[in-house]
């Protein structure tokens, strides 16, 4: 029985992951849980999973979620706040810690839980898009695995079992793009929030449904692709599929493509971290191509899509520029989702930071450079808004 602490337990990859405890309860055992205030979903979940400890990010919280589980079977150790989540991710036995914690705020739990020597199943992007330069000499060091969560970097993940080294040529990201896929040009100055909450193919955060409309999403996939796979940037493609059966495909140097099919279902990426190198029997539906019916491909317009390219330059910058873009990726967002910006100025505010910053790029951040760099965006994305009377 593998030991696993979650980390976002009552979000999107939280809840899915702990479906899959739930289907399985011989192969799988919940440490610890952490989240942010959901205190309600929080205490439902230690009723169910008994886990030995349990973060609330809102310390205002935790005296509700003590009386919430005062009947519970097995009371946890509650700790709270940003260092109670880093305890979480640290405690005990866990063997694999799902990092489904949504934006920076994933880094320090997720360094804290390689430092305990524990595996990461990794649904948290900004892992690697912003602490690449630090996360990845830990993960050498500590001799810990790093396993790709979410269905993209899972897909690339089982395509390259078996391919010898030097066999990558090619990684191609598929995207399913988003709410405004179909959506002309010139209909996006008139997008509302609602908008780009209606994503076609899967239900997601609101956060990550808006970087899939903007196909930011995909630019911040091509920059951890690059750190996880060691491709360079000029070998990393992404291509609009709308159906979101193909997860993502490599092409080896002989020209040979291969690809990770399946119905768009999340719960098959994160089981595949958590029973790694395992293959586990699940009754979930099977593909069915004749149901799925026609596969189809275009090129990412461009224009539609300004992020993309913000982000292939940030990876291409390197340094502590991929933090910055995803800072001011999170802050723009929320002013978009609070409504003081519009859609277009998403990504023109995105671009006036990361160019504010190209002076001062740190080529070798440390951990510090990576906190001061997400904390310098996130101010200079408020600046840029409130400077700019179009974007308020």
């Amino acid at each position: 029985m593998k030991a696993i602490t979650l980390l976002g337990s009552t979000g999107s990859i939280g809840t899915q992951t702990l479906d899959i405890v739930q289907q399985y309860p011989d192969r799988f055992r919940v440490v610890g849980l952490a989240t942010g205030r959901n205190v309600t979903l929080l205490a439902e979940q230690v009723r169910q999973f008994q886990p030995e400890i349990v973060a609330l990010r809102d310390e205002t919280k935790l005296e509700e979620l003590r009386e919430a589980i005062a009947d519970a079977p097995v009371q946890p150790k509650l700790v709270a706040g940003e260092a109670g989540i880093v305890e979480v991710a640290a405690y005990g036995d866990a063997e694999v810690v799902v990092t489904g914690i949504v934006g920076c705020a994933g880094l320090l739990p997720t360094i804290a839980a390689i430092k305990a020597g524990k595996d990461i199943a990794l649904a948290n992007k900004e892992t690697l898009i912003a602490g690449g330069p630090v996360v990845l000499p830990l993960i050498e060091k500590h001799g810990v695995q790093l396993l790709p969560a979410d269905s993209e970097h899972s897909a690339i993940f089982q395509c390259l079992q078996g391919v010898p080294d030097g066999g990558l040529r090619r990684i191609l990201l598929t995207a399913s793009g988003g709410a405004f896929r179909d959506w002309p040009v010139e209909k996006l100055p008139d997008v509302k929030v609602a908008d780009a909450l209606k994503h076609p193919n899967w239900s997601m955060g609101r956060k990550i449904t808006v970087d899939s409309a903007t196909l930011m999403n995909k630019g911040l996939e091509v920059i951890e692709a690059h750190f996880l796979f060691g491709v360079d940037y000029d070998h990393i493609d992404i291509v609009i599929h709308p159906q979101s059966i193909i997860h993502s495909l490599i092409e080896l140097q002989d020209t040979s493509v291969l690809a990770q099919l399946g119905w768009p279902d999340m719960r098959l990426p994160i089981l595949y971290t958590l029973s790694y190198p395992e293959r586990i029997y699940t009754d979930w539906p099977q593909l069915d191509l004749v149901k799925s019916g026609d596969l189809t491909f275009r090129e990412p317009d461009r224009v539609k899509y300004p992020c993309m390219d913000l982000a292939y330059a940030a990876g291409r910058a390197g340094g502590s520029m991929p933090a910055v873009l995803n800072a001011a990726n999170e802050q723009a967002v929320a002013l978009f989702l609070d409504e003081k910006i519009g859609y277009l100025d998403i990504a023109k505010v995105i671009e006036t930071v990361c160019d504010r910053h190209r002076s001062d790029n740190k080529e070798n951040p440390s951990l510090d450079d990576i906190l001061a760099s997400d904390r310098w965006a996130r101010q200079a994305v408020l600046e840029a808004a409130n400077r700019t009377p179009e974007m308020v």
